[in-house]
């Protein structure tokens, strides 16, 4: 088989690249994401695949959705920030290219991506942990990628930590991604200057006393420099994930726990506190083998390599 093209379908842009079989990106695009126009996102994607085939022999398309997507990889049931309901993407993108499509959820794409690709090459079973705006993942299991019975098993974003806490757009209430994301880091921190919390001087003025232009990039970085009250909300958001990774792995028991999305930029800084409450957490810890955390290697391009090498296969 030849190449084979990854478009990753988000809320803000749709990125498109030609994937070898070794994982490589050869060639890109990106454009902005029509998110609520569900023909214009589909005419989007048709016109990336149709610009990138113009320079390279291509065989098949994977698309990674940030929704719900039935176990056939066809029809999209449902995306929270997309304009698709029940939309059989698969046979309207195969029309329009006469090209093979498998279309995939995000979390499970960027899984597989770095199952096959990335930092979890060497194991068999993976379990995916995605932090940025929400809390995705994916699961693999005995090397092959886990859907379950409908198509949407792996979201561990969802999994209850708080009986009754924080509201989630999911329908529920205490949801992980309530308080392990990027989103919860923010409004988090936010509230915590708002209240004049101590040590928070620093962050304050890095934001020019703007209690609403603080973001998760200016708390890494302040927690890169070493700043206590930055360091304090990375530890604590790692400690939330810790203990959310400790009841999955406890149902999974995964061979590798990988990191990803865009605040596991911060590194070891949240890494660390991670795996410290991961095994703290572990039912039976200290008495059976406790899996391996890494942070991911593929960055933003996980999901695009990741559903390109399911198109391939």
């Amino acid at each position: 088989m030849g190449h084979t093209i990854g478009i990753d379908v988000g809320g803000t842009k749709i990125a498109g690249g030609v994937v070898d079989a070794e994982g490589r990106v050869l060639d890109r695009r990106r454009v902005e994401s029509p998110a609520q126009d569900s023909a214009a996102i589909e005419k989007a994607i048709v016109d990336l695949v149709v610009g990138l085939c113009a320079d390279h022999p291509v065989d098949a398309v994977g698309v990674s959705a940030a929704a719900f997507v039935d176990n056939a990889r066809s029809t999209v049931v449902f995306a929270p920030n997309l304009a698709w309901r029940d939309v059989e993407l698969r046979a309207d993108l195969e029309r329009a290219l006469d090209l093979r499509v498998v279309v995939e959820n995000d979390g499970n794409a960027a899984a597989w991506g770095e199952f096959a690709h990335g930092a979890a090459v060497d194991a068999d079973d993976l379990l995916m942990v995605a932090v940025g705006t929400g809390v995705g993942g994916g699961l693999v299991l005995d090397g092959a990628l886990h859907r379950g019975s409908f198509g949407i098993a792996g979201e561990i974003g969802h999994l209850r930590v708080v009986p009754g806490g924080r509201p989630c757009p999911c329908g529920q209430r205490g949801c992980l991604e309530q308080y392990a994301s990027g989103t919860a880091l923010v409004e988090d921190t936010r509230a915590l200057v708002s209240a004049g919390s101590p040590d928070s001087e620093v962050l304050l003025t890095r934001a020019r006393g703007e209690v609403g232009a603080i973001d998760g990039p200016m708390v890494t970085e302040l927690a890169r420099q070493g700043d206590r009250f930055a360091l304090a909300r990375i530890e604590q958001l790692g400690q939330w994930l810790g203990e959310g990774v400790a009841s999955l792995v406890a149902v999974l028991d995964p061979g590798v726990v990988v990191v990803g999305g865009g605040v596991s930029e911060a590194g070891d800084l949240l890494l660390d506190p991670v795996r410290a409450a991961f095994a703290a957490h572990l039912t039976g810890g200290g008495h059976r083998p406790v899996a391996e955390v890494r942070v991911a290697t593929l960055g933003n391009d996980a999901g695009l390599i990741g559903a390109a090498d399911l198109a391939r296969r």
